[in-house]
């Protein structure tokens, strides 16, 4: 009989990905004695150390980094057999990935989550959000069966995208920002001596997008739109925002628009997927986001 089971080898990556048994009986909801025991078992089994203690920190010895480099895609081709089977046997998936641009909140799907459990099909569902690019790698690569993503895809295609709306932008600083005391038009040289507030792009691989920055520009490289947005009327930069994201801080007068020679031309945002996925859930929130999500779903001050 083999002593390394799918089991084990979740348990070794759980501790291996958090640093400690305590950490990992958190997140696998099981009491720090039980996991001790299942790794002191799996060692004496083996006949080989997976792991090496210093005090409650634990680090994989080289034996334990090799069973995990395997180990991990035997996790991941179960799970990807696990859903095929699930599927051939009910249309549904076991898990469908929604991964979201970080300038929509998760709770804007509130109700669609709501609607899809309602359903009780067994689809396990997982949301997580990304930046920009990082968005669209998440479908190229594989860590998302479909999302909502801002600006066009990358090149090479291989999805399907529909559009979900749109959003205009608008050139804003704070009241006390020196900008807002020139009183005309900003120039690419007025913009040049002072810094910009950007996003920072989710992207692992693909080319970062920069957006509205000039060549030599001086930047503050910020998480999130809401950060973004706090920074500028606190009067640390620069930068193109969302307009129905800021028109509460426009109308309290903590933000000001300002009219650039060069403007901002209004972003798409894309529901995507790849062609080739035909599981009922996603079939499903294909059908429900097949909407105007955008600016629809946006918070009215994402800095509050």
């Amino acid at each position: 009989m083999l002593k390394l089971t799918l089991e084990a080898i979740e348990l070794v990556d759980a501790i291996a990905r958090h640093g400690s048994f305590a950490a990992a009986s958190e997140r696998l909801h099981k009491v720090p004695s039980t996991i001790s025991y299942a790794i002191g078992k799996l060692e004496e089994q083996l006949g080989l150390a997976l792991f090496t203690r210093q005090g409650p920190r634990v680090t994989l010895t080289p034996a334990g980094q090799e069973m995990l480099k395997e180990g991990r895609w035997l996790i991941a081709a179960a799970g990807e057999l696990e859903s095929r089977m699930r599927q051939i046997a009910t249309g549904f998936e076991s898990e469908l990935r929604l991964v979201h641009d970080s300038l929509i909140p998760t709770s804007a799907f509130n109700h669609d989550i709501r609607a899809f459990e309602d359903l009780n099909c067994g689809t396990r569902l997982r949301i997580g959000c990304d930046t920009m690019t990082g968005t669209w790698e998440a479908l190229r690569d594989g860590r998302a069966d479909l999302i909502v993503a801002a600006s066009d895809g990358p090149a090479g295609g291989g999805y399907k995208a529909v559009a979900v709306g749109s959003l205009s932008f608008a050139f804003c600083v704070a009241p006390t920002h020196p900008l807002a005391m020139l009183r005309r038009p900003l120039t690419r040289a007025d913009l040049l001596q002072h810094t910009a507030v950007v996003v920072g792009d989710g992207a692992r691989t693909l080319s970062d997008r920069t957006i509205g920055l000039l060549p030599g520009q001086r930047r503050l490289t910020v998480p999130s739109m809401a950060a973004k947005i706090a920074c500028q009327i606190d009067g640390l930069g620069h930068g193109f925002l969302p307009r129905d994201c800021v028109r509460e801080a426009l109308a309290r007068g903590t933000l000001v628009e300002l009219a650039c020679e060069e403007s901002r031309p209004e972003e798409t945002f894309w529901l995507a997927w790849k062609p080739t996925a035909t599981g009922e859930a996603l079939k499903w929130w294909r059908a429900r986001l097949q909407r105007e999500l955008v600016p629809a779903i946006l918070p009215p001050a994402l800095a509050g």
